[in-house]
């Protein structure tokens, strides 16, 4: 769903299902602008764990880290991470002519 939302926003998107997919993405592309991540991932690192290897690797990514089900505790997210709750919803958008 996030992925959706954000192709239909105008962002080229590339998905990994598990953080090791993620980190060879990243390594080989130099285009990548943020890195979008739920905690909990298949495979054997997490999405706080691969939130902390993209801050320790490429220090100026911006990194967004969601669940629905788990909140990161005081300290889980590497600095500058930010954390967004499930639900999320595509923000609605009105044209000049539509009525509110």
């Amino acid at each position: 769903m996030a992925a959706d939302i954000l192709m239909d926003a105008g962002y080229r998107v590339f998905e990994a299902c598990e953080a090791a997919d993620a980190l060879a993405i990243l390594d080989g592309r130099d285009d990548i602008g943020a890195v979008f991540t739920d905690i909990e991932m298949p495979g054997g690192m997490t999405g706080l764990a691969l939130a902390a290897a993209v801050r320790d690797r490429w220090p100026s990514m911006p990194v967004l880290v969601t669940s629905g089900r788990v909140r990161p505790g005081a300290g889980e997210l590497p600095n500058g991470a930010a954390y967004i709750a499930k639900p999320y919803m595509a923000p609605v958008h009105y044209s000049a002519t539509d009525s509110r």
